[in-house]
């Protein structure tokens, strides 16, 4: 079973509509399902490095997402949304990431048994 899950909001955005997705993606694993991740919007600066955490949060986003990829979890993040969203505007995206576009999303969406949004 594939599963695609869609970030769209900012990494800190005062809820945690997004770490929830990323334990949901973890657990998923834990089910033997394939996972796949596109950042888009916002979501974006999940992926770079200069994203840091909040002083009053308690989980780094970016190293969740590292761990994710880590075990195999396929990232790509909108490339025009790379340059239009997020605080940290063109910053690079780290390793494990690749830069992507809707026709790839788009692909992803078809290939997929369930489609997640966050």
């Amino acid at each position: 079973m594939k599963t695609l899950i869609i970030f769209n909001r900012q990494s800190y955005d005062g809820t945690d509509v997004t770490w929830n997705g990323l334990r949901l993606a973890d657990k998923l694993l834990d089910e033997e399902q394939e996972v796949r991740i596109f950042l888009m919007n916002d979501s974006v600066d999940m992926a770079r490095d200069i994203c840091k955490p909040p002083a009053e949060y308690d989980q780094d986003l970016t190293t969740i997402l590292k761990d994710l990829i880590a075990k195999g979890v396929v990232v790509k993040a909108c490339g025009t949304c790379m340059v239009r969203c997020g605080i940290h505007k063109n910053a690079p995206y780290f390793d494990g990431v690749e830069s992507s576009t809707m026709p790839d999303l788009a692909r992803w969406v078809v290939g997929s048994d369930k489609v997640l949004t966050f």
